[in-house]
């Protein structure tokens, strides 16, 4: 399968990428960092068909990085969307150039990407989209409610977007994932709510295979987020392990 991964580099990224390329896939690679990028693509070896460093909020390169994907992989089987960034949510509310940038890097950038692949995917007839957004989405808290209003819009998009392709032959996954041990979550105390960026890619690669769209990583995520989102206004509040910065 021809594979396209954006924001590869990230480090839940990378181990799909492995995954991918160790089932045979070719893969090609959108990333912002070009020495990251090019120790991945010794690590995928023959697998790895090329790839392109921009800056993702520079609109205006998008379309030299699609042509330079097109011209190598014009059939496209799957998309993976994995970039984003989670800035300093306090900053964010004093801050609007703060609260911006955490809009314009996790919902902005990935849908002037998104859109253009989407279409292409469209226009062939067949295809896979999965883009990976948050469980911070599902409910507003302190501690990281501008992150995840961005995800939650994503989220809400790829609704809409899989109602718009239905029948079209192109399926669009959105994967819901919880906190995992990253340099993204270096500044945050580790618990057991935490997953591994292996353990994270394997759910999600095995995912593409089901007709399930919509899907927490890891599954339990469903389960937790299902009280959250339902806990009443004051008794959400009166739990500080979730209405607690």
């Amino acid at each position: 399968m021809n594979v396209v991964i954006v924001g590869a580099t990230s480090t839940v990224a990378q181990a799909m990428a492995v995954q991918f390329a160790a089932r045979g896939d070719r893969l090609f690679c959108l990333a912002r960092n070009e020495q990251k990028l090019e120790k991945l693509a010794e690590k995928l070896s023959q697998t790895y068909t090329g790839g392109f460093c921009f800056d993702f909020n520079d609109s205006e390169r998008i379309e030299e990085a699609l042509a330079a994907l097109y011209n190598v992989m014009p059939i496209i089987d799957i998309v993976i969307f994995a970039h984003g960034e989670l800035l300093d949510q306090q900053l964010s509310e004093h801050d609007s150039s703060v609260a911006r940038k955490t809009f314009e890097v996790n919902l902005l950038s990935v849908l002037e990407i998104l859109i253009p692949l989407s279409n292409h995917l469209e226009q062939q007839g067949r295809g896979k989209i999965g883009v990976i957004t948050s469980v911070a989405g599902d409910r507003g808290r302190p501690r990281n409610y501008t992150y995840g209003a961005a995800k939650g819009a994503l989220s809400l998009y790829l609704q809409g977007l899989r109602s718009g392709l239905w029948g079209s032959g192109v399926a669009v996954y959105d994967f819901k994932m919880g906190p995992v041990d990253t340099p993204m979550t270096v500044d945050h105390e580790k618990n057991f709510s935490f997953s591994t960026p292996e353990k994270v890619a394997t759910i999600m690669v095995n995912a593409l295979q089901k007709k399930r769209y919509t899907v927490y990583v890891p599954g339990y995520w469903a389960w937790v987020m299902r009280v959250v989102r339902l806990l009443p206004e004051a008794l959400f509040q009166r739990l500080k392990f979730l209405s607690a910065r």
